[in-house]
């Protein structure tokens, strides 16, 4: 594994363009990949989850910045995949509210009760949907 803030720990850094939903084929264009890689990557990375409409993948902003730092990850830092998903679930991990100072601990337990929340509405709306 690199060293942490070695020359090779760099970001990809592009231009994305201002809007809310791009295609496959875009996000395949913008980050100078395959849409093969892409569909692969949905299966490996759980974080990367595009949201599907009429057999269609729509990526939002967060999901290419996403596969702009698994393309880091893999390709310029020699991550294997297992070491990438490693790094990427190690970097969102979300503090215990026993690690919080007291004042910060009430807005985590709100914050992951509508996490929950928002996850049961998008499954109940999928499976009607």
């Amino acid at each position: 594994m690199p060293k942490p803030n070695s020359p090779q720990d760099v970001q990809i850094e592009i231009e994305l363009p201002d809007k809310k939903y791009f295609t496959i084929g875009e996000v395949a264009e913008l980050c100078d990949l395959k849409s093969h890689v892409l569909r692969y990557w949905e299966q490996v990375f759980p974080q990367l989850e595009p949201s599907k409409r009429s057999g269609r993948r729509y990526y939002q902003r967060n999901d290419v910045e996403l596969i702009l730092e698994i393309k880091s990850l893999l390709h310029h830092q020699g991550f294997t995949i297992p070491g990438a998903k490693a790094r990427l679930a190690q970097n969102r991990a979300v503090p215990k509210a026993e690690e919080l100072p007291q004042e910060k601990r009430g807005a985590l337990e709100q914050l992951q009760s509508l996490k929950s929340q928002l996850q049961s509405f998008r499954n109940h709306i999928k499976t009607r949907y």
